[in-house]
């Protein structure tokens, strides 16, 4: 990894660094395991030699074993859902606080946001990191905010005819279940939106360009996790080819995920971020599970720094069928090229003689009758098991069988 850092990246790690190693015992355990000192940071090239940091780090040392700072300093906590074990806990300073919201001020002035528009908020509000962040960061850019939350479609509808709304953020599948309802109704013509900023889940460019035709935007695609700050991590700009790193706030690396060998700018491997401005709880070579790459050619837009890939999917989401590797982002793209289908989808993992077997569930754009279906399903088990190189099972669903969610879509499900 070529080791391009910004005026101060070195010092800021120095200080992070250090401070994890006076105040947090469970990082300074695994530092001197590891046979390395604050000292020993001196290079770039340094912080390969600092041990990892994972979720499980994170969980054994619930809820606030990783603070590096006085409980009185804290302002807030912000949790994961929690969903496959305890919550992850995440707590902020006042100075946290406000370098979050330059965070995600920074993202959406690159995504192309200004203080003319109305930026509604389609996110749940709470503990969720993702709601609060971007209403921050579009009120410090001067944007008019509208905190609709998640759900209540029909009043999320009423509010962007009302008051006028020109950009909002939502999670992907949630963004395509709106554009099926405005295209239904026909809608489109009673708001001025332009702009739809899309995260909180791993989505191809297939439902990207599904999404823009649908509501005649530009989908502008976020990264973020709650352990490292929330959204603003980075951004794509109006290019969407890459998202760009707030890298005075983090540095990343991209590894190998099952050696965690460091890997050259342009290889996918899995994500790792280190946070170099945190107060509260600073994390030192964050394991995200995330599959990008570094994107090494410059950006048309001429910003300089780090530009990340889109989000492949997790490394935790592969699903290993008969020695393949299969990720929810492939069957996306390739039930993308059979017309007729939705991209509302879901992949349903059971078991069988002790091999795992696949079945796609995936809805139908229409109403069809048996023999349309039958045509239909067909044709998709074919393309599936061509494009997946593996016999998959196929399932076509009427329209809106899936259950729509304003959070992250449940993408697979394994049988009980």
């Amino acid at each position: 990894m070529e080791m391009e850092w910004e005026q101060g990246s070195m010092e800021a790690l120095q200080r992070t660094v250090r401070r994890v190693w006076d105040r947090v015992p469970l990082t300074r355990s695994k530092m001197e395991k590891a046979g390395v000192t604050p000292d020993d940071i001196k290079r770039p090239e340094d912080l390969r030699r600092l041990p990892f940091t994972t979720k499980q780090d994170m969980r054994d040392a619930y809820p606030t074993g990783l603070l590096a700072c006085d409980r009185r300093e804290l302002v807030r906590y912000h949790a994961s859902s929690g969903t496959t074990g305890k919550p992850t806990v995440v707590a902020y300073t006042k100075n946290d606080i406000a370098s979050w919201t330059e965070c995600m001020a920074n993202c959406l002035e690159t995504a192309g946001v200004t203080a003319d528009d109305t930026f509604q908020v389609i996110l749940g509000y709470g503990l969720f990191t993702g709601a609060l962040g971007f209403h921050y960061g579009a009120e410090a850019l001067g944007a008019a905010v509208v905190p609709t939350g998640g759900g209540f479609t029909e009043r999320q509808l009423l509010l962007m005819e009302d008051l006028g709304t020109s950009v909002l953020t939502s999670t992907p599948s949630y963004a395509l279940h709106l554009a099926e309802i405005i295209r239904e109704r026909n809608l489109r013509d009673k708001f001025p939106l332009r702009m739809v900023i899309l995260g909180g889940e791993a989505w191809s460019e297939a439902m990207r360009e599904r999404i823009e035709k649908e509501l005649e935007v530009i989908a502008i695609d976020s990264y973020g996790l709650s352990e490292i700050i929330g959204p603003g991590v980075a951004m794509e700009c109006g290019h969407r080819n890459g998202l760009h790193l707030n890298s005075r706030h983090f540095l990343c690396e991209i590894i190998d995920p099952v050696t965690g060998e460091v890997l050259p700018d342009g290889e996918e491997g899995e994500l790792v971020i280190t946070t170099i401005t945190k107060e509260a709880m600073p994390l030192v070579r964050y394991r995200t599970r995330d599959l990008t790459r570094i994107i090494p050619e410059p950006c048309p837009c001429g910003r300089t720094g780090v530009r990340l890939a889109r989000v492949k999917g997790r490394s935790d989401d592969m699903i290993i069928i008969r020695g393949v590797n299969v990720f929810p982002s492939q069957v996306e793209a390739l039930l993308d090229r059979i017309p007729g289908l939705s991209l509302n989808y879901q992949l349903e993992i059971t078991e069988k003689d002790y091999l795992k077997e696949l079945t796609v569930h995936c809805e139908s754009e229409a109403t069809l009758d048996a023999e349309a279906s039958a045509k239909l399903a067909r044709l998709a088990s074919k393309k599936l098991n061509e494009g997946l190189g593996i016999r998959v099972g196929f399932s076509l669903l009427a329209p809106a069988a899936l259950e729509r969610s304003t959070g992250k879509a449940v993408r697979i499900k394994k049988a009980a």
